[in-house]
This record gives C-alpha cells, structure tokens and sequence, in this order.
C-alpha cells in the first residue's frame, strides 16, 4: 500500500471518528463513553490498550521489531460545559456541552496515527504509545494522574499537539523554552455587615470593599510586576448584592492569574493577598482567599523543538513552519515536560471558508477538518526522526 492509499482510505475515517466525538461530548472526568469509543478503535487496530489509566485514560502500546526509543504521544478528549450554537450535521446532541477547543480533532488525529502504523509496523524501532488522556479543561486536570499511573513509566520522549484556528490551515507553530503560562485561581470572599441601604453608617459594605479590591487588583501587573515579564491578573466574577436598597453583606471575587516564572507566580500570589487583607480592613470587614495553584507553564525541551523545526518542512511548505509567540492559555501538557523531554506543537485550523473563524471555547468554535491531516502527519515525522535518530 502506497502512502498516499492509507490517507485516502484512512482520512475520512478520521473525518467520522471526530463528527461522532462532536455530536457525543462529555465534560472532564466524565469520558466513560469517549474512553470506551477509543479503546475500541484501538482494538480494532490491532494495539495493545490500557484503560482507565489516571481514570477515564487510555494508551495503546505499539511495539517494534527493532530496538528503538519509546515514544509517546498524547491527546485530550474532554468537552466544556458551552451550549453548541452551530448547525451542522454534526452539532453536539448533549445538551450544554461541546468540543469547543479541538479535543475531538485531537483525538482523532492520534486514532489516526495509531492507524498508520499499525499499518506499517516495520516503521517503529522501539516502543510508540498514544495516551489518550481525560479532563485536560478543568483543574487538577488528568495528566498528574496518568503519571501516576505509570503512562510515562520508561518512556524518552513526549509529543502533543493543539489544533489552534488563530492559525490558517496548513500552517504549524512552536517554540523553545515557556510556550503556554501556568494558571492559578483565586477565590476571594469578603463578609461585612448588611443593612438599610438608606443607612450606610451603620453597616460594612462587603460591595463597596469588594469593588476597591477590584480596582486594586489590576494595579499588580502595571505596578508590581518586572515589565518585561509577561502577566496577566484576570477578574472573572464579582457577585454581592439582591436589592437596591440594601446594604450587601457578603461579595464574592473570582479570576486567574497567568504567568510564566515561579517567581512572578509567588509575587502575584503573595500581592493578591496582602491587598485582599489591607482593603478588608481599611472597610471594615472580613475576608478569605482561597488560592488555588494550577498548571505549570508549558516549557518546551529545547532539542526536541529544534526537531520540530526540522521535521515540519515535511508536512507543510517551509514558509509555514513558525515560531510561535508566548500564550497566555495553559494546558497540563506541562507536567510530562517537566517528566520528560518533549515538544508541544500548534497546527493551524483557521479557515473562513468554513466558518472556522470563532476563538476557542465560543458557542460557534468550528475548525478546517484538513487539519486533522497535517496534525497526524507531524506527530507520524516527529516518531519517525526521534526513533531514526536524527
């Protein structure tokens, strides 16, 4: 079988394979059904297959005749809880959840991965395996546990990728070194004394304390932080008050912080609750920060990006091989390249041809499915250079 035979006939299963994980989706470390869809692809292929690693995680083993590194390469496979607002063939039939950032097409690509060489065996010199893992969208995320559970055990080297639509289809992206931030969360809760809105002088306004924090927060950045490292202090959520004549007893702060290096991490972190502290008692009231740290920042390994950069002029014209900017989004990625060696790759999706114009995690987030090719390729040359030694 010629290679351009196996993506005619393996390319549109692909196609299938991520239009029934879009219309099936399940929230994070709920993928019962999506686990059990891919054991069962995997099976089909002739794999080795391990389930519930770390959970609803699952990896097929592929070993070699020859003698070689162990690879592995790694997918999400967890939805969000977003309404899907297309109409398409393939529209989400779970009511309030949706693959709004790729992780169908991720999956999808490394299925076909998995099919290629189970195809061409005689290509692997040593150990590929394709992790599948759950629950990369929501905190403490499913890469920990799967280490735990031994997915990288003996392992070399670590592959993933991103289908990015800010990106064109046909383009790919990376970079050495801190790629994506890690993600923190604080949740700030504020107590004072209610009352008659009509009375303020006998009461503490949770509200009023609440609003002066906000304002304050943003002054971390601009103020506190080294200018030339990146930053980002985000308030999501301000919640306090059920009436216009009263006095809020209680105001809820919710958001994230996003930042490349421990230390800028810890000043944030330390700034948050010292201002949360100040401002509570310069208005009377009480409060509590609840600071949860999340994912560290995705920090490539910087020979396997060179070989990134040396591998992809075979998958997509060398004109389109970029170096990607720092992002501000994390993913848990992260952990195995704190594990291991290891690369993190964008591949462009972006086509407004086809509507794929929406930013992730949006009610209308669609992508080019000719990604899905380009992504499948890299991952099968990066196997290929690692495992030949280039």
């Amino acid at each position: 079988m010629m290679k351009q035979a196996f993506w005619e006939q393996w390319y549109p299963q692909m196609v299938k394979w991520r239009r029934y994980l879009h219309m099936n989706p399940e929230l994070s470390f709920q993928e019962k059904e999506t686990s059990a869809f891919i054991a069962t692809r995997l099976q089909e292929l002739g794999l080795e297959v391990k389930t519930n690693v770390g959970g609803y995680g699952v990896i097929g083993i592929l070993k070699g005749d020859k003698p070689g590194k162990t690879v592995v390469l790694r997918s999400d496979m967890d939805a969000l809880p977003i309404e899907d607002g297309k109409s398409c063939e393939y529209k989400s039939q779970n009511q309030g959840v949706m693959h709004a950032c790729g992780h169908d097409g991720h999956t999808s690509i490394l299925l076909g991965a998995a099919a290629y060489y189970s195809t061409y065996p005689e290509e692997v010199q040593g150990e590929i395996r394709f992790m599948f893992q759950p629950a990369e969208e929501v905190c403490p995320g499913g890469a920990v546990a799967m280490i735990k559970d031994g997915a990288l055990d003996g392992a070399d080297v670590v592959y993933g990728l991103h289908l990015w639509t800010p990106l064109p289809v046909g383009m790919v992206a990376s970079a050495p070194g801190p790629l994506m931030a890690a993600a923190d969360e604080f949740f700030i809760d504020i107590t004072g004394r209610g009352g008659h809105g009509g009375m303020p002088h006998v009461t503490a306004d949770a509200l009023v304390a609440g609003a002066a924090l906000v304002m304050q927060l943003q002054t971390i950045v601009s103020r506190s932080v080294d200018p030339l490292q990146p930053a980002v202090v985000t308030v999501g959520t301000m919640q306090a008050g059920n009436a216009q004549n009263v006095i809020a007893s209680s105001c809820r702060i919710t958001g994230t912080v996003r930042t490349f290096d421990e230390p800028t991490r810890t000043l944030i972190r330390e700034r948050i609750e010292h201002m949360t502290r100040t401002i509570s008692d310069t208005y009377g009231t009480k409060s509590t920060v609840r600071y949860l740290v999340g994912y560290p920042p995705v920090v490539n390994d910087e020979a396997e990006t060179e070989r990134f950069f040396r591998t992809a002029p075979k998958v997509v014209a060398a004109d389109q091989v970029k170096v990607s900017p720092k992002l501000m989004p994390a993913e848990d990625f992260a952990y195995y390249l704190k594990e291991i060696p290891g690369c993190f790759m964008f591949v462009g999706a972006g086509n407004p041809d086809k509507a794929a114009i929406y930013p992730h995690h949006h009610p209308m987030f669609d992508f080019d499915e000719e990604a899905m090719r380009y992504g499948a390729k890299l991952l099968i040359e990066m196997v290929a250079s690692c495992q030949n030694e280039e």
